[in-house]
């Protein structure tokens, strides 16, 4: 398991990215747009929404650091845009931390599966930090 930090951007991911990787001399990121997700027919994809960066990460000095735009109209707040990952291949401990974390504090989605995990969630802690738990194998992650 590793704990990760998750970097979020308004709209200029990609440029804050490729900038990352030119300086830490890292490989040239894969970058997933919202508009590559499998379309939902009860949640359909705003125009707006599609270009923007869905999901990349950097290998930075052997650290996972991942990275994304926020959802057109979702808050975000220079400096308060970090948030930390619990990524496993263990679903019930990660159900555990979950459960723990969510005590006091608020749910932002539930653990459920998602096309990329096969469980996925998100909350906000009673000390105000994000969490993101994603049940993963390491060749999955990335």
């Amino acid at each position: 398991m590793s704990v990760d930090v998750y970097i979020n951007f308004n709209g200029n991911c990609r440029e804050a990215v490729t900038f990352y990787a030119d300086v830490f001399e890292t490989e040239q990121p894969q970058f997933m747009t919202f508009g590559e997700a499998p379309p939902n027919p009860e949640y359909p994809l705003p125009e707006a929404a599609k270009p923007l960066i869905m999901h990349t990460r950097l290998s930075i000095s052997g650290s996972n650091v991942m990275f994304s735009d926020v959802f057109p109209d979702m808050p975000f707040v220079e400096g308060n845009n970090i948030s930390l990952a619990l990524v496993s291949p263990e679903e019930d401990q990660l159900k555990s931390y979950f459960n723990k974390l969510k005590e006091g504090g608020s749910v932002r989605m539930e653990l459920q599966e998602t096309f990329w995990s096969k469980s996925y969630g998100s909350l906000v802690d009673k000390y105000g930090i994000e969490w993101q738990f994603n049940c993963m194998n390491e060749e999955e992650c990335g």
